[in-house]
């Protein structure tokens, strides 16, 4: 019966090929009729065509071509490999430079802001997907660190070598929990299994997120020029080289498109004021240069806005000003950048209506001062506003940060503030910053009860829009005012940002201890009248004041 079966299948078979076999040689047969295989074709005269030639290389160099040339050579791709958790016992510590630090909570803004932020992702800083979550490091090979297999993570970036001696410039955040780095150049074999040449991690700075590596060489490398960032202009050419998807040395080109560009708010942004371009940029072609057209660095490439995760014709290069003192101090003997600090926190902007109040255009009004701290021991005061630093005055708190954070720990600075309408004038003894953070984010805390109490009479509501009640049994310590418990939408109160759950300290500059004193502050308010409102977080008393204001309507 087997063998029976097996004939029928043979035969099936057989026929199916026959068939098969019998339609392609129809279809060959048909095709050689049609189209005169057959030696029967017809002649075509094409003895009038003229035979093609391949022309001499025409040069159409262009300042692009030269700086493509000239700097590409130094520009590298740097791969890294992250190892899973179980692997990395006992190997942290062999990354020089590297500080393993708890993480802290970050204060709020503050000219000695948060020190150390392991989130190097643009994206997940800044409920629900908002604005920040479009900005972007330039990773390339998924998300940083191992997989959740525990398997080996290999991301990618670009770097510029700026010392023949093999020290290179990048991101941190390219180099940032990498077990081991590799460092390929414009000359190493491209592709395959080579990942590069071993690079060492000589410093990093979180904070304007530059990192500085080194490989060995046993011949000069070369290098690019470093221009200065601050002549760089809206609308001037740029070129962008890098790494970008693994694809090396791209070219690409572009113009400044704005300057001094902050994209993430409080501390974290700082000491980050980019420089916006709309050369493409992509994942990989962080680190790389931003080049002017003399083939300078004026930046170092570092985010982009995107909501695809490529190019949208956004992108941002910290500026080479900051990368060069940033370098400067990484090379250092201490492998790190120290700044100083005076010990204060501040809103870095302020509503119009809020300085019209307290009665100054330009300087910085502090929310709260650092018990112990430098500010504190000078006689500086929360509400205190500071206009002038050795004679020079305070344009804003940018410009305050800049100027303190760039001076040395232990050295002095007079600053000039007013206090309730007069000059006054300070020594300061100039703090490290790290110090002062640390002790920022330990003093941070505090609970509030959830109980209410009477609510305020309605000349709050009708002026305002903002209902209040006294502070419940058991408000943090030395904190008075009164409570806010709704918010009416589209009201005064709610245009110049109240909220629910916020303890109003003052109004205009008047101490508010009960709902009496509340009432007392609002009811001579007016159509047309600034209205400043000084605010304090019961959950963080020691985080200091916030202000907020509007002109009444």
């Amino acid at each position: 019966m087997k063998s029976l079966l097996g004939r029928l299948r043979y035969r099936r078979l057989a026929s199916t090929f026959t068939i098969l076999a019998t339609l392609s040689v129809g279809i060959i047969v048909g095709s050689a009729v049609a189209h005169g295989v057959s030696g029967q074709e017809a002649k075509v005269d094409s003895s009038d065509a003229t035979p093609l030639k391949v022309p001499a290389p025409r040069d159409m160099s262009t300042d692009f071509t030269r700086i493509a040339k000239q700097v590409g050579p130094a520009v590298v791709n740097i791969n890294t490999i992250t190892l899973p958790k179980e692997k990395q016992q006992g190997r942290l510590r062999q990354l020089p430079g590297r500080r393993m630090a708890p993480q802290q909570q970050q204060p709020p803004d503050d000219q000695g802001g948060d020190d150390d932020d392991d989130d190097q992702d643009q994206g997940q800083g800044q409920g629900g997907q908002d604005f920040q979550d479009f900005f972007r490091h330039f990773f390339g090979g998924g998300p940083e660190g191992p997989d959740d297999q525990g398997q080996e993570r290999e991301s990618l970036g670009s770097g510029f070598i700026v010392d023949p001696r093999g020290y290179i410039i990048t991101n941190n955040h390219v180099v940032d929990k990498a077990d081991k780095i590799f460092v390929r150049l414009s000359t190493d074999p491209d592709g395959g299994n080579i990942q590069g040449r071993p690079a060492k991690l000589i410093g990093v700075d979180k904070e304007t997120d530059i990192a500085v590596i080194k490989i060995d060489t046993t011949e000069p490398l070369p290098t690019v020029k470093l221009g200065n960032s601050d002549g760089a202009q809206v609308g001037d050419w740029v070129t962008a080289i890098g790494c970008p998807f693994n694809l090396s040395h791209t070219v690409t080109a572009g113009i400044i498109s704005a300057k001094n560009r902050t994209i993430e708010p409080g501390t974290k942004g700082q000491f980050q004021h980019y420089i916006q371009t709309d050369a493409a940029i992509n994942p990989g072609n962080s680190g790389g240069p931003l080049l002017n057209m003399a083939g300078e660095v004026i930046g170092i490439n570092t985010a982009i806005y995107t909501s695809s995760g490529s190019y949208a014709g956004i992108g941002f290069a910290m500026p080479s000003n900051v990368v060069i003192s940033t370098y400067n101090d990484l090379i250092s003997p201490a492998h790190k950048v120290v700044r100083g600090s005076i010990g204060i926190q501040f809103q870095g902007a302020l509503p119009s209506a809020v300085a019209r109040v307290y009665g100054f255009k330009t300087g910085v009004l502090i929310s709260s001062v650092q018990p112990g701290f430098a500010a504190d021991k000078a006689g500086l005061k929360a509400g205190d506003i500071i206009t002038t630093l050795d004679g020079r005055s305070v344009k804003d708190s940018d410009d305050l940060v800049a100027d303190i954070s760039a001076r040395k720990p232990g050295s002095t600075v007079k600053v000039g503030y007013i206090r309730n309408g007069q000059h006054l004038d300070a020594t300061v003894t100039i703090g490290d910053r790290s110090k002062m953070l640390a002790a920022a984010a330990a003093n941070q805390g505090g609970d509030q009860d959830d109980n209410t109490s009477p609510e305020a009479p309605d000349a709050a509501k009708t002026k305002l829009g903002v209902t209040v009640s006294e502070l419940p049994q058991g408000a943090p310590a030395g904190v008075h005012g009164v409570l806010i418990q709704a918010v009416k939408p589209g009201s005064f109160a709610d245009e110049v940002g109240l909220a629910p759950g916020a303890v109003v300290v003052s109004v205009n500059r008047h101490q508010v201890h009960n709902i009496a004193e509340f009432q007392a502050a609002v009811s001579g308010l007016k159509s047309g009248d600034d209205v400043a409102f000084e605010l304090v977080d019961p959950r963080a008393p020691k985080a200091g004041s916030q202000y907020l204001g509007g002109t009444l309507p």
